[in-house]
């Protein structure tokens, strides 16, 4: 069975649960409140921004996890930045490291001995050094240019032994200075999009209708004068439900869509007389080729329309989309 615990295991995992939840939030809270009684964590933002190297992150143990984490959010967010695992940098990895870097080293107790048998080394680089510690006399602390002090009253496992709060506010801290450095050096969704181009995100802010379009002799077109059986022929050669109607220089002066193929059914038995002049919708919705794909994806779900027409800057036709185009591109 899914859940075997008799009821009073039941409320004691809710009780643990709750109260690590709520020693962690404390935790961070607490932190919150410190921000105010010195200026380290505005001076760290700004070492950092002044970085014209690298952003070199470490720690060992569970400090180790966090300091990735707090490696990979920077580099997500436009600070260049890796992380260094303390025992490979005392065996040759400290060679990655150079004096334009910022090196952060974090450590709870601020005496991890295998950050402390390297961060002389950095210090004699000339490379600044930040530390995050939860003992601000430890000899990690007093070695830092900037300290960011980390310690939490007591940690939620109930041994108080399990890194758990001072994790968690470790955390919290690197995320604070990744926002507050982002925001300072101007960051913004389509810098984020650069470095996601895989994402959802990446590819709604990346893509543009020149690159889902379909063109040349895949734009269905046909000039006023054509017989609408011959516009019907073009629509369905081409596949998109629809056909542009230009004029001599190729410029748009309607559409003509399959809907408007069924509602003209509804009242007309005989095509053969008619031409295409007689039954298009005039005022086609267009966007540019330089606009982005998600721009295209507004417009259609505001009009509550499938195709639209790609004109130049010149309102001359050279593309044609249809919402398949942009479900199959990844933008919606």
């Amino acid at each position: 069975m899914l859940n075997s615990f008799d009821e009073n295991q039941s409320r004691r995992v809710l009780q643990l649960a709750r109260e690590t939840l709520a020693i962690e939030a404390e935790a961070i809270s607490a932190v919150h409140a410190r921000l105010d009684a010195d200026d380290s964590l505005v001076r760290a933002v700004a070492v950092l921004y002044a970085c014209t190297g690298r952003v070199v992150v470490s720690g060992m143990g569970k400090s180790g996890h966090i300091a990735r984490k707090i490696a990979a959010t920077l580099a997500s967010t436009g600070t260049p930045a890796m992380f260094v695992h303390p025992g490979e940098a005392a065996h040759g990895d400290l060679g990655m490291v150079t004096a334009q870097d910022v090196f952060i080293a974090i450590s709870n107790s601020g005496e991890s001995s295998e950050l402390m048998d390297i961060l002389p080394v950095v210090k004699r680089m000339g490379a600044p050094l930040i530390a995050m510690t939860g003992k601000p006399q430890s000899r990690l602390a007093q070695l830092a240019d900037v300290h960011l002090d980390i310690s939490v009253a007591k940690e939620a496992c109930p041994m108080n032994l399990a890194p758990t709060a001072s994790t968690t506010v470790t955390l919290a801290m690197g995320d604070a200075l990744a926002v507050a450095l982002l925001d300072v050096r101007g960051f913004r969704e389509e810098d984020f999009a650069r470095s996601h181009p895989g994402g959802a995100l990446g590819r709604r802010l990346l893509t543009h209708v020149r690159d889902v379009m379909r063109s040349g002799e895949a734009i269905p077109a046909v000039t006023p004068d054509t017989a609408l059986t011959a516009a019907l022929l073009e629509i369905s050669q081409k596949g998109m439900g629809m056909t542009a109607v230009v004029d001599p220089d190729y410029k748009p002066l309607g559409v003509f869509t399959d809907g408007d193929l069924r509602r003209l059914i509804e009242r007309v038995q005989d095509f053969s007389n008619l031409t295409i002049r007689d039954v298009m919708h005039v005022g086609a919705r267009t966007v540019h080729p330089e606009q982005l794909a998600v721009d295209a994806v507004a417009i259609m779900e505001e009009f509550r329309i499938n195709q639209m027409l790609v004109v130049d800057a010149a309102g001359v036709l050279v593309g044609a989309l249809h919402i398949h185009d942009l479900t199959r591109a990844k933008v919606i």
